[in-house]
C-alpha cells in the first residue's frame, strides 16, 4: 500500500510539474499561433469533462460504501444518539442532491458548449427570476437544516436535573483522562487546580475541607449504569481538550478555568454491543490484520494483542505530542454490576487517610 500511494504521488508530482511548464509556455510573450485550442482540442476537453463527472460520481459511491462508515449510523449507544443520526442523514442526502446536480449541470455546460469556430456564446447579463430561484432555495433549506439542528441540541442540552441523573466529572490533562463520582450525596466537591497536591494524593485539586468531596471516587476507568441519565462536568488542568464519545453522540470541549457539562442516558451495555453484528464485523477484521501482521510484531518483541470492543472516551482536540493516545475506556452495565463496582473504589477521604 506504501508503495502504491508512493507511485500516485510521484504521478501527481509529474502532472502538476508538466501542467506548470505548458502554463509558463503560454505565457511567454510572442507564442506561435499553433498553441491555440483548436475545435478538436475543444471537443477533447469536453469529453474529459464528462468523463470526470462519470468519475466523480463513481469515487463519491465509493467513498461513502467503503469508507463511509454507515454501519456506525446504527450502533448510537445513547437515547438522543437517533435524533443525532437522523439530522446527520439528512444533511447528507441533501448535500449528495446537491452535488450530484449541480456538477451534473457544470460538466455537461463545459460539453454541450464548448467552443466551436463561428459560434457566438450566448448569454444572459441579468436575470432576476434565476437569482432569486438560486438564493432563496439554498436559504430556505439551511434554514431548515439549521432551526432542526437547534431543536434536536436544545433537548440534548436541556437535562432534567429532576430524573436524579449520576453525576461525573471528567478531567482532563495531557494526555489521560480522570473520572471522579460524586459519591453517595451525588455532589461533587468543590475542586481547584491550584489545591493539586501529589504528595498527598490529591491529584485534581479538590478542596479537603469540603464536605461534599469526602465520598467523592477518582478513577481512571468510567463505568455507567445502562438507562440512567448521567450527567457530566468537565475541567482541563492544561490545555484545551475534547472529550468525544463517539458511540454515545457526545463531544464537549474541556477548557481550563471554566466547567462545561454534557449529559445523556446510556442505552446499549458494552456486552450487548459487542454482539451487535457490525462490531464483530469490525472487530474480525482488526483482528485479521494484526494476525496477518503478526511476523512484524514478533520481530519487536512484543506480544500479539487480540482487540476486544470497548466504548472509548477520546479526545477530540489536537493538545500535544500524545493527543493520538489519550483515551479511556467505558465500561456500560447494569445498574447491579456498576453498584457492586463504585462499592469496590476507594473514596478521596479514604486515600488522603491512606497516603
Amino acid at each position: 500500500m506504501t508503495a502504491f500511494l508512493t507511485i500516485i504521488i510521484v504521478i501527481f508530482i509529474a502532472v502538476a510539474i508538466w501542467q506548470m511548464v505548458k502554463i509558463f509556455d503560454l505565457a511567454q510573450v510572442g507564442a506561435s499561433n499553433d498553441q491555440i485550442a483548436t475545435d478538436k482540442d475543444n471537443k477533447i476537453n469536453g469529453y474529459l469533462m464528462m468523463g470526470f463527472l462519470v468519475f466523480i460520481y463513481a469515487i463519491t459511491i465509493a467513498s461513502f460504501w467503503y469508507l463511509g462508515d454507515l454501519p456506525l449510523m446504527s450502533n448510537s449507544a445513547s437515547e438522543h444518539g437517533p435524533q443525532l443520526d437522523n439530522l446527520m442523514i439528512i444533511s447528507m442526502v441533501i448535500i449528495f442532491i446537491v452535488q450530484t446536480f449541480t456538477q451534473f449541470l457544470l460538466h455537461y455546460f463545459a460539453y454541450k458548449y464548448k467552443g466551436e469556430k463561428g459560434r457566438k456564446a450566448l448569454f444572459y447579463a441579468d436575470n432576476n427570476t434565476l437569482e432569486a430561484i438560486w438564493t432563496f432555495i439554498p436559504v430556505i433549506v439551511l434554514a431548515g437544516l439549521i432551526i432542526y439542528g437547534l431543536f434536536t441540541w436544545t433537548s440534548i442540552m436541556n437535562i432534567d436535573e429532576s430524573e436524579d441523573p449520576l453525576v461525573v466529572e471528567l478531567y482532563a490533562q495531557q494526555f489521560n483522562w480522570k473520572a471522579r463520582y460524586a459519591g453517595d450525596d451525588n455532589v461533587l466537591g468543590m475542586a481547584n487546580v491550584r489545591l493539586i497536591d501529589n504528595d498527598r494524593a490529591n491529584i485534581l485539586g479538590l478542596d479537603e475541607s469540603d464536605p461534599n468531596a469526602q465520598d467523592d471516587v477518582i478513577t481512571t476507568e468510567l463505568h455507567l449504569p445502562v438507562g440512567r441519565p448521567v450527567l457530566f462536568k468537565m475541567r482541563s488542568q492544561d490545555v484545551l481538550h475534547s472529550a468525544y464519545m463517539p458511540h454515545f453522540r457526545a463531544q464537549m470541549n474541556c477548557v481550563p478555568g471554566m466547567i462545561t457539562q454534557f449529559g445523556f442516558t446510556p442505552t446499549v451495555t458494552t456486552a450487548d454491543m459487542r454482539k451487535n453484528p457490525d462490531i464483530i464485523e469490525k472487530v474480525e477484521n482488526i483482528n485479521a490484520i494484526r494476525t496477518k501482521n503478526r511476523k512484524e510484531i514478533e520481530a519487536k518483541g512484543t506480544q500479539e494483542v487480540i482487540y476486544e470492543f470497548d466504548y472509548l472516551l477520546l479526545c477530540n482536540k489536537i493538545c500535544g505530542k500524545s493527543h493520538y493516545n489519550m483515551q479511556m475506556k467505558i465500561i456500560v452495565e447494569t445498574q447491579e454490576e456498576y453498584d457492586a463496582w463504585i462499592k469496590e473504589q476507594k473514596t478521596f477521604k479514604n486515600s488522603l487517610t491512606n497516603n
